[in-house]
């Protein structure tokens, strides 16, 4: 299986920067989007930095399982682990920003039957996953954000 090609990691940093900047001057109206069938929607996710205990903020992809929101820690596809996934693994309770509002969910890790199930339907949204994925000498953690 070939490698889908990726842009470099500096316009992948600039255009998380700038959608995060986006949602950010205009208050929220731009910048976040439902899922739809075929694909997935973003949302905004505010943390607490395990080390700073301060509040950090970052968009990311999303679907919709029943009443959880699900993700993916797959920093870019770039080596390492997203701070934000960090973050939340020191500190699981976090807010969502969506289309439609504020949340407060529990951020945990999906494992075994659940994790495969979850994948499965990211495949279906984005074809190229696993090549995606084979980038990453470690797993991509499926991350599942549950209402508290």
């Amino acid at each position: 299986m070939s490698q889908p090609r990726l842009p470099p990691r500096w316009f992948i940093r600039f255009a998380w920067f700038t959608h995060r900047r986006l949602y950010r001057i205009t208050g929220g109206r731009l910048g976040v989007w439902r899922p739809k069938p075929d694909g997935w929607g973003t949302l905004r996710l505010t943390t607490i930095g395990r080390r700073t205990g301060q509040e950090r903020s970052v968009m990311v992809g999303y679907f919709d399982d029943g009443p959880n929101l699900v993700t993916m820690a797959m920093n870019g596809w770039g080596e390492g682990e997203p701070a934000w996934w960090l973050n939340l693994q020191a500190h699981p309770d976090v807010e969502v920003d969506l289309a439609d509002g504020s949340r407060l969910v529990t951020g945990r890790e999906a494992r075994g039957q659940e994790r495969e199930r979850l994948w499965s339907r990211w495949q279906e949204i984005d074809k190229n996953l696993d090549a995606y994925a084979a980038r990453r000498s470690m797993e991509t953690a499926v991350v599942i954000l549950e209402p508290r």
